[in-house]
């Protein structure tokens, strides 16, 4: 199966950027973290949590590491470069020493780690006594992934979706399995639904079209498909008087801490 690449910035945080910041608004109005902290983003991709927890969270310091040099580009043209350092790096052996950080995050990233235990015990190795060790996924099992019509419209039409390599991983058992496995203690799950409006058909349309598994995706199907696609997405999804589509989106969320 096509591997999902994550190699333009501009195009990611359209296609997914506007998911994230709706997630991660919701996910730390729930975890209401305290200010002053230093914090580690796992899979930052192209900053779009960074920038939350810079402008929300007062931390101290933010190191964000992700795997795509494509990515850290856009991340570092935000604001948030300011207090964040950004860097590439492997969510499962992290390029830092013991009780580095007050807190780690993975903002939808653990069902693309190869090993999700080894990400999430990486995270507790740099993470001090008592602190946080947070996550978010978007609930693919379950469809709660953004554009999950989309996928199964592709599929009917014989085009092939690539997947992340552990999509189980973002179940909430998994998640507190992966979490008690761990050792991480104080552990707390909370369910996530966000929406997000389009200003019109078109204008989905474009964004997904810069979605790295969508295009990846279109590129298993004939022109004709294609074109029978756009049309089932615009009888699939409903709009407003004005022509706005609105829609929702489902995550999984965790946090805990190290014992100590």
């Amino acid at each position: 199966m096509s591997q999902i690449r994550f190699d333009d910035g501009a195009a990611y945080e359209r296609y997914m950027g506007m998911w994230s910041q709706l997630a991660g608004e919701a996910f730390l109005d729930w975890l209401k973290p305290p200010s002053g902290l230093q914090w580690l983003d796992v899979g930052c991709g192209n900053g779009a949590f960074t920038e939350m927890l810079v402008d929300r969270c007062a931390p101290s310091s933010v190191q964000g590491i992700d795997p795509s040099e494509g990515q850290l580009a856009y991340a570092r043209t935000r604001p948030a470069s300011r207090v964040a350092q950004f860097r590439q790096g492997d969510a499962m052996a992290l390029p830092f020493t013991d009780d580095t950080f007050d807190a780690a995050v993975m903002p939808l990233v653990i069902f693309f780690v190869p090993d999700p235990p080894s990400g999430v015990a990486e995270m507790v190795r740099v993470v001090r006594p008592r602190g946080l060790v947070t996550a978010y996924a978007w609930d693919l099992p379950g469809g709660g992934f953004p554009y999950y019509g989309l996928q199964e419209e592709i599929r009917a039409l014989g085009g092939t979706v690539p997947l992340p390599p552990n999509p189980d991983a973002s179940r909430i058992d998994a998640l507190q399995g992966l979490w008690t496995s761990a050792g991480v203690i104080d552990v707390d799950t909370r369910e996530i639904t966000v929406a997000r409006t389009f200003a019109d058909f078109d204008d989905y349309w474009t964004t997904i079209l810069g979605g790295p598994s969508v295009r990846t995706a279109l590129a298993t199907m004939m022109p004709e498909q294609i074109v029978l696609l756009n049309a089932r997405m615009r009888k699939r999804l409903s709009s407003d008087a004005a022509g706005r589509i609105t829609y929702t989106a489902r995550a999984n969320a965790i946090t805990g801490r190290v014992p100590g």
